[in-house]
């Protein structure tokens, strides 16, 4: 399986929150599973963190990349057929991450690891 992580589940596997589910992290441990990483979650992370508003264990750069290598994520790039499939959302959900990340799960045919039920609608293949 192709898994996309919402920016949450990225921090909460990489800090060991309990608030990740079992099965998700499940999901993310299997080794035949690959696990992406959206470049839009490090933007929302870096902005976040800049803001004041995410806390991180260490400097932003001494987790990212690191962390993703660390644990054998993939990091998934911004395409223009990411951006274009946002023309075909419906407003939903208006977090421009979140849409950002639905596109990108759609497109590559990815399942969507999230706890985050404003996504049902979207059609796209989720995971908790």
């Amino acid at each position: 399986m192709r898994l996309l992580l919402d920016t949450h589940t990225l921090l909460w596997f990489l800090t060991n929150d309990p608030s990740l589910s079992p099965r998700a992290r499940g999901a993310i441990e299997e080794p035949a599973n690959v696990t992406h990483v959206s470049a839009v979650s490090l933007w929302e992370v870096a902005i976040k963190f800049a803001l004041g508003k995410l806390q991180l264990p260490a400097p932003y750069a001494d987790v990212f990349p690191t962390q993703l290598e660390l644990n054998g994520f993939e990091l998934l790039p911004i395409t223009a057929g990411h951006c274009a499939t946002l023309l075909t959302l419906p407003f939903h959900h208006r977090d421009p991450f979140d849409r950002l990340l639905l596109a990108q799960a759609k497109v590559e045919g990815m399942t969507l690891v999230t706890d985050d039920g404003q996504f049902g609608p979207y059609g796209v293949p989720m995971l908790w």
